[in-house]
């Protein structure tokens, strides 16, 4: 397939995963959480208790809320990051008007901070998977990240933690503490969408027979094997080091084939969050 083409496959996948991601959290959101006066957090938790407040449309202040924030991404983060949000902030906000309607499927709060947190957590994995996001706290986030000794993590836990305690004073702190629940839920199921199932694991070998352990690594479990060259820290001995990765499931036949060929193999197993090629054609079976 010629690159342009695949760059246009690409972006088409792009924007249709982001679609589709807000598609998702606009069910969680009107389905689930809004009927119940449950918020999620962020710019979403905000527009929520604004909403609830003014009586006006929830998708007008979730896009009149992230404006500020777009600018500021646009200028500090870069234009692709900017028109992806962009496009999933105005299709998030459509899709929750057409929601609307719809009555919620559930007046249990317990089952709609479980489940209105896993199906916004999807949509929103999907989102952040494919280069957008939502929540214009995030993009704070990313920007002072750069300028403080705080992480981006910790940085919008705290804003969401005030946030939600807020919807204390809004909805009562009995749904203050359900929108906790549901948003640890959806933070959860967003790591999950974000890193994958598979669990991939990378994995470092030294040993005194590469070879060997890299043919069967690339015949056995179908994965490919990066080669470094190293020294060994007491006896300045050169070595050869192993790098692959493999999913959970394969850890155990990892060891298994590295145990045949060389027991005193030193490994270390690591998480790896995203992968992307690394597979090679197996040549048997053993």
């Amino acid at each position: 397939m010629p690159k342009k083409q695949n760059k246009t496959v690409a972006y088409a996948k792009k924007y249709i995963m982001l679609f589709l991601g807000t598609i998702i959290t606009a069910i969680g959101l009107e389905i689930f959480l809004v009927p119940n006066n449950i918020i999620d957090g962020g710019i979403i938790g905000i527009s929520i208790m604004l909403s609830h407040i003014t009586q006006m449309p929830l998708g007008m202040f979730i896009v009149l809320l992230n404006l500020p924030f777009l600018y500021l991404g646009y200028m500090q983060i870069g234009k692709t990051f900017t028109i992806s949000t962009l496009f999933a902030v105005l299709s998030l906000a459509y899709w929750v008007s057409f929601f609307l309607p719809i009555p919620g499927l559930t007046q249990d709060l317990f089952l709609a901070a479980v489940f209105g947190g896993i199906i916004i957590g999807v949509g929103v994995g999907l989102i952040i998977r494919y280069g957008g996001s939502l929540d214009g706290t995030e993009i704070v986030a990313i920007i002072l990240d750069k300028r403080t000794s705080f992480s981006v993590g910790e940085m919008v836990m705290f804003m969401n933690l005030f946030i939600l305690g807020s919807a204390g004073l809004v909805f009562g702190w009995n749904n203050a503490m359900y929108s906790l629940v549901a948003y640890f839920i959806a933070a959860k199921v967003i790591d999950v969408v974000i890193e994958g199932l598979d669990e991939s694991k990378g994995v470092m070998i030294v040993t005194d027979f590469p070879e060997e352990i890299a043919d069967a690594l690339m015949a056995r479990l179908g994965r490919g094997v990066t080669v470094f060259h190293g020294e060994g820290g007491y006896t300045g001995e050169p070595k050869k080091v192993l790098y692959s990765v493999v999913t959970r499931l394969e850890v155990a036949k990892l060891k298994l084939i590295v145990q045949e060929k060389d027991e005193n193999a030193f490994v270390t197993i690591s998480e790896v969050h995203d992968v992307m090629g690394g597979r090679v054609k197996k040549k048997a079976i053993h």
